[in-house]
């Protein structure tokens, strides 16, 4: 069976990235920086996809995603994603994150607060952890009680959270200090 999803890498300010797309062009899964491109081949073909050449929208998505990774002022929310197949409370938590402006932030347990289940902070950090679609569901932009950064599964972990917060200028991240 051939794959109708397609792939491709491209380089940023913060590194190699990848994107994977259906044949609609909806964005099924956005790779973050990793130092070895064959990982991050490796992980988008685990979306039953293989390398080809993006359309117009999703090289438009591709340059918005560079803009973001150099600090520009873009938005993403209209940006087609395909979640369908995911668990319905992973698209709850999705649609909050998706409307957190750039540079904001919410807690954990804002985005459980705004599911109208305040006691599954938790809950919120796992559906985060699986997010195949990070920067454009911006998982990123959820932080711990007291905007500490809290957990990031992309590689590099809370570092890379951190630069992308950066990038966007969110208050906390990236400044210099002090002390």
């Amino acid at each position: 069976m051939t794959s109708t999803r397609r792939f491709a890498l491209f380089d940023t300010a913060l590194g190699v990235c990848g994107v994977c797309w259906d044949p609609a062009g909806a964005i099924v899964a956005v790779a973050l920086p990793e130092d070895d491109r064959a990982d991050i081949e490796r992980y988008l073909a685990s979306f039953d996809a293989a390398p080809g050449d993006p359309d117009p929208d999703v090289a438009d998505t591709i340059e918005l995603i560079r803009g973001l990774m150099a600090g520009d002022d873009v938005d993403l929310s209209a940006v087609a994603v395909d979640i369908d197949a995911l668990p319905d409370f992973d698209r709850r938590v999705y649609a909050i994150t998706r409307d957190i402006p750039r540079g904001r932030v919410l807690t954990y347990g804002a985005v459980a607060s705004r599911l109208g289940q305040p006691g599954a902070a938790q809950a919120v950090g796992r559906a985060l952890g699986r997010n195949p679609i990070p920067v454009i569901i911006p998982c990123h932009r959820v932080v711990g009680a007291g905007t500490e950064v809290g957990g990031f599964s992309a590689p590099g972990g809370a570092a890379t959270k951190s630069r992308i917060l950066a990038a966007e200028r969110v208050a906390g991240f990236g400044e210099p200090t002090l002390f």
